[in-house]
């Protein structure tokens, strides 16, 4: 429980890196990789955001 009402309440995270699985059943296991394939695929838009985003700056302040 937060301390002041106003303050956000952490939430558990859905898998943490290096965690004992040997008690999540097959079930939990397909949840945790469906939640982790889903995490790759935001990071990787991410990168490809700020990949197009660093070519577009370089091609501004290229000097030829």
């Amino acid at each position: 429980m937060a301390l002041f009402d106003d303050e956000p309440i952490k939430k558990k995270p859905v898998h943490e890196i290096g965690q004992d699985l040997s008690l999540l059943s097959v079930g939990e296991l397909n949840e945790r990789i469906a939640a982790l394939r889903a995490e790759i695929r935001r990071l990787e838009a991410e990168l490809t955001v700020k990949g197009s985003t660093k070519s577009a700056a370089e091609a501004l302040f290229k000097r030829g």
